[in-house]
């Protein structure tokens, strides 16, 4: 009977791998988890900030850009939009009202109260809005916030700057030549631009909860051109009253800038200037902590 019995040759014995064997004499790196996130108790937030600085220019070109695209007049706009007001305001404050001028051309006084005033009203105007106009930023990838209300400034300060252009037509024409007292100016136009941030950052965060808060913004703009300094001098009004006056932050600013271009000392209340540096340092931490407290709620409102 034949034998159907065969061998099979054993495979060799495979070597069994032990994970403690592996990891006996190594060690793992273990990387720093990093955690984004826009609450107010984040410690990493103002480095976010920084990394994304350059997020600041890009915003303000794209404004630039979309403000001043397919206009007929185009940049010509910063200058044409405060040369209507000032003929305006001449005309009402200097020709009808008759105010004094304070030796130096009306013309010329109602300009250097006005461009000021614009700064601080643009720049507000922009840092309260900021938040509504770029809601699908805000709603769709994450960034520091406080870069929108801050990229807004960049634009109303190049508008300012046009402007100057007008200013130093009109002082050629007068003959009005500026003191040292001008190399003041920047400081000044740094206090209109933080004094309108700081409370622009509170109305901005107001906006995107409540849209129908927005509506008092151009009243409120409207009723604060007549009562700062824009058309007249602070001098013009009764001693008893200037200290409250001065109450208002802008009566500071628009009397410094005054008097960095004109150089007249009756031009300037140094009261009024006191009280706008408190204000500034006030709201800029105030209008800095109120919207990092609301910040990471913005984008489920918008």
């Amino acid at each position: 009977m034949q034998d159907n019995n065969f061998t099979v040759a054993s495979a060799p014995k495979a070597r069994q791998f032990s994970p403690m064997k592996f990891f006996r004499h190594e060690e793992i790196e273990v990387k720093p988890i990093t955690t984004i996130t826009s609450r107010y108790s984040s410690d990493t937030y103002w480095v976010d900030f920084w990394r994304h600085r350059e997020l600041i220019l890009f915003l303000a070109w794209r404004d630039l850009v979309a403000r001043y695209k397919q206009t007929v007049v185009g940049v010509a706009w910063t200058v044409l939009k405060p040369l209507a007001s000032l003929l305006v305001y001449t005309f009402i404050f200097g020709r009808v009202a008759g105010l004094p001028s304070h030796g130096v051309p009306y013309i010329l006084l109602v300009l250097t109260g006005l461009m000021p005033w614009l700064l601080f009203s643009t720049v507000f105007n922009s840092a309260s809005e900021s938040l509504v106009s770029n809601a699908h930023l805000v709603a769709k990838v994450y960034f520091p916030r406080l870069i929108i209300p801050v990229s807004s400034v960049a634009l109303s300060v190049v508008d300012h700057l046009v402007a100057f252009g007008l200013m130093a037509v009109l002082m050629l024409w007068y003959g009005v030549i500026p003191g040292w007292q001008i190399l003041l100016l920047p400081f000044v136009m740094l206090l209109a631009v933080l004094a309108a941030l700081g409370i622009g950052l509170v109305v901005a965060v107001f906006n995107a909860q409540f849209r129908d808060f927005r509506q008092l913004i151009p009243f409120a703009m409207q009723l604060g051109v007549f009562v700062s300094p824009v058309g007249y001098a602070t001098s013009l009004l009764p001693e008893k009253w200037r200290i409250m006056y001065a109450f208002n932050p802008v009566v500071g600013i628009i009397d410094s800038f005054r008097w960095c271009i004109l150089g007249k000392s009756e031009l300037i209340y140094p009261p009024s200037i006191l009280f706008t540096l408190i204000f500034v340092a006030v709201t800029m931490v105030v209008g800095i902590n109120t919207f990092r407290r609301h910040e990471a709620d913005i984008a489920d409102v918008m």
